[in-house]
């Protein structure tokens, strides 16, 4: 009879991973915007806040929204999270945005 092996994920530091990727910033025309920021002080769950991978969302103390885009993986998951749409994304100019290092 074969053994019962528990399956142990690998420990993974997602910061040191997000260290590998390069980001060529596009200085004064970020490609996410906020359309209201005044909005975001109404959203309950800040699901923009839990959901990106890079972490380019955090909730401040007084309920508003800190974004800063650079790092942004690109992937759109904030524009599909947010129910009022309140967030506007556009791919980021020819050259500029995120350089991963392996593909």
């Amino acid at each position: 009879m074969n053994a019962v092996h528990e399956f142990v994920p690998p420990a993974v530091n997602v910061e040191e991973k997000l260290f590998q990727n390069r980001y060529r910033v596009d200085a004064g025309r970020p490609h996410i915007k906020v359309n209201n920021p005044a909005l975001c002080l109404t959203c309950a769950l800040k699901p923009c806040t839990v959901c990106c991978p890079a972490g380019c969302w955090r909730a401040e103390e007084g309920g508003g929204i800190d974004l800063v885009v650079d790092g942004c993986l690109e992937c759109g998951t904030c524009r599909l999270v947010c129910d009022a749409g309140n967030v506007d994304w556009n791919y980021p100019r020819g050259g500029f945005g995120v350089l991963f290092k392996f593909g």
